[in-house]
């Protein structure tokens, strides 16, 4: 089989597309044939050892996938070669095909394309969690959702809708704010690029209340960090929620004393942990998930599409936060 391969620390630039071994099934396991890899951003930290995940080496990126299963190893009930799957795998997706635990299987029904079954998990799996299970988001409180247009923003601003939350889209182009509307953000705003001094700071502070209305936002759904995590933090209502994401704009650190004027939590968000830790419970959330697909509330967008021999180029798209709604790599 092909693979997009990392054998040394660095960027994108380091991956190679090499052939391997096909991968066997073993206890527990099944071996899909993989026909999608979603492109998330903890794909452009593991390759650079700055992920929570550290793989040995070599190693393929690649956390999300869709494909065919087509061996299942001994133990493993309710699946079968030819079942349409999708799955979350860590790493080791950018691949033809990829051995993964049975556990952390899903099927995907006939409907459901290829290209959206491997944009699907993660980021709406990260959303959901955050929305649902740590700020407990509730019909008719104000979201306001940072770099709404990417893969985990769009998806908080579809399940924010879902439910019932008035949505607040806060992103870096008008582009991207129309992109937004049109998912069913309620509102959005075009922030201007960092970094920010203290005036700047303030003024970006100043645009996100005066979205948010004289209450606040009740849930800020920040994957973006940087200076925009402290001035979303001051838009923030009495007794909010802050959800910290991600930090493509750098680590923030955000003053305490508004944690206490405000009332307010701030609570990290670790989906992938969230899953190993309690599988029932990530279960139930991805019954929820595929509910509002079928329902037609949730439906990924897939932006762009790279073969497998550019994977590297696909991560190096994402990273440049171009992309609206989620990048895939092909196979075939």
């Amino acid at each position: 089989m092909k693979a997009v391969i990392s054998r040394e620390v660095g960027g994108p630039e380091t991956l190679r597309l090499e052939d391997l071994p096909d991968p066997q099934a073993r206890p527990g396991q099944v071996v899909v044939d993989v026909k999608a890899c979603g492109v998330n951003y903890p794909d452009a930290l593991i390759i650079r050892d700055m992920y929570q995940f550290k793989p040995e080496r070599p190693f393929a990126p690649g956390g999300e996938i869709s494909g065919v299963i087509s061996a299942v190893g001994d133990g493993v009930s309710g699946f079968k070669a030819g079942d349409r799957i999708l799955s979350s795998c860590g790493w080791g997706g950018m691949a033809e095909k990829v051995a993964v635990d049975a556990t952390r299987v899903v099927k995907i029904p006939d409907s459901m394309p290829y290209d959206e079954a491997a944009a699907f998990l993660m980021t709406y799996g990260t959303s959901h969690h955050a929305l649902k299970d740590r700020a407990k988001l509730k019909a008719g409180e104000t979201l306001l959702v940072l770099g709404a247009a990417g893969g985990v923003g769009i998806a908080a601003v579809e399940l924010g809708k879902a439910m019932g939350a008035r949505v607040i889209a806060a992103v870096s182009s008008q582009e991207k704010a129309d992109f937004c509307k049109k998912h069913g953000a309620d509102e959005a705003i075009v922030y201007p690029a960092g970094p920010f001094d203290k005036a700047g700071t303030k003024a970006l502070a100043d645009l996100f209340k005066k979205a948010c209305g004289p209450n606040g936002a009740d849930v800020i759904y920040d994957p973006v960090g940087g200076d925009y995590a402290e001035a979303s933090l001051r838009a923030i209502a009495w007794e909010g929620r802050f959800l910290v994401v991600g930090f493509p704009a750098g680590i923030p650190k955000l003053p305490l004393n508004l944690t206490l004027l405000k009332g307010c939590d701030v609570l990290g968000i670790f989906w992938g942990d969230f899953v190993r830790r309690f599988p029932e419970r990530h279960q139930q959330n991805l019954r929820e998930m595929m509910d509002l697909y079928a329902h037609g509330k949730i439906r990924p967008y897939v932006s762009e599409s790279f073969p497998l021999e550019k994977a590297g180029a696909a991560i190096d798209w994402l990273s440049s936060r171009k992309a609206m709604g989620k990048v895939v790599v092909t196979m075939g």
